[in-house]
């Protein structure tokens, strides 16, 4: 089993069942999926799997393209053509992303304060986003050729904005003070 799962069943679960006065430990909030999601606009065919590519490096599964629903000629898109690319990540593979989120990628920030606790919404998911890829440990500095922002998802089963940010925190995720 993963490290940060059995850290999740052995210690994160005993601290939010007491902390949030709960009688049964499946009551608990946990984590149910996260989603890694990045927007290519107009790019080219070529520079869309680059960034496909890149992007599978980082959360180490394969992504699926998401297709503009409609034409709108303002911002150049036509019905059906690749406009972002998206990845799910759930199990052992969502601990992981967690991990290397938690420990590596958001301590490689520039400035970093911490994330703020107003981005948790009243479903009990935080979002946060990235300006660039190359804070994940993965993507190599020098094979850059197209930086792309991505948004990060962490979907909770919380049934309010407290316990999501009681769960957030036992995680581990660091958020400003």
């Amino acid at each position: 089993m993963n490290e940060s799962k059995l850290k999740y069943k052995e210690k994160v679960a005993d601290k939010l069942k007491k902390e949030l006065g709960l009688k049964n430990a499946l009551a608990c909030p946990r984590l149910i999926k996260v989603a890694v999601n990045t927007g290519v606009g107009h790019k080219e065919e070529k520079d869309i799997e680059l960034v496909a590519k890149h992007l599978e490096m980082i959360t180490g599964q394969k992504c699926a393209p998401k297709k503009a629903k409609k034409s709108i000629a303002t911002f150049k898109t036509r019905k059906g053509m690749v406009v972002g690319l998206s990845c799910v990540l759930r199990g052992d593979r969502m601990y992981d992303f967690l991990e290397r989120l938690i420990s590596v990628a958001l301590a490689r920030i520039r400035d970093f304060r911490g994330i703020d606790p107003k981005t948790i919404d009243s479903s009990g998911n935080l979002t946060i986003g990235f300006k660039e890829h190359i804070v994940f440990p993965e993507i190599a500095g020098e094979d850059i050729k197209i930086p792309f922002g991505l948004e990060v998802t962490l979907v909770s089963n919380s049934r309010s904005k407290t316990e999501a940010e009681a769960l957030f925190r036992a995680l581990g995720v660091p958020f400003k003070k």
